[in-house]
């Protein structure tokens, strides 16, 4: 039991903190070509908290984490709120692929190169970030479970608010 609970504590932990690239919480900037032909840059979307979540086609985790983001996306003041999905694969096909199948109502960003994710320092996919309206990393999310869908919109409602 002890050894069970120390093993998710220490899985909390390693979630929340921020590593290499994003340790003084300001978030790594960039510039992503869009699902959409167009470009999308973080810093041009200050004042806005963004869920930022890194994905792949052969990532299960992400099949499950779409239909939410897109119930998340639809629920969401857009002067408030941007979640940007980044695709790491190396062939954008795989990701169009993948969302024939799961349409995305949310921005799709593509970093074939993985220019972007290293920046970031994924250890996991999925992994999301939830930055503030400043452009710091307030969390990291590791994974995706159905049971981790409400604190992370409790969070993203809490940064919407503190600012207002």
């Amino acid at each position: 039991m002890i050894l069970r609970e120390t093993k998710a504590t220490i899985l909390l932990l390693l979630m929340l903190l921020p590593l290499g690239a994003v340790a003084d919480n300001r978030a790594p900037d960039f510039t992503l070509p869009t699902q959409n032909g167009e470009t999308i840059t973080l810093s041009d979307l200050k004042g806005r908290v963004i869920y930022l979540d890194f994905w792949a086609s052969w990532c299960a985790p992400c099949r499950q984490s779409f239909p939410w983001l897109n119930r998340l996306h639809q629920k969401s003041d857009p002067k408030q709120f941007k979640i940007i999905a980044i695709n790491v694969d190396n062939d954008e096909r795989l990701a169009k692929q993948f969302l024939t199948k799961l349409p995305a109502d949310f921005t799709i960003a593509f970093d074939p190169k993985g220019d972007v994710a290293e920046a970031y320092q994924l250890p996991a996919m999925p992994t999301s970030f939830l930055i503030d309206q400043s452009g710091h990393v307030v969390s990291r999310h590791i994974g995706f479970l159905q049971q981790d869908r409400e604190q992370l919109a409790l969070q993203i409602q809490q940064l919407i608010e503190r600012e207002r």
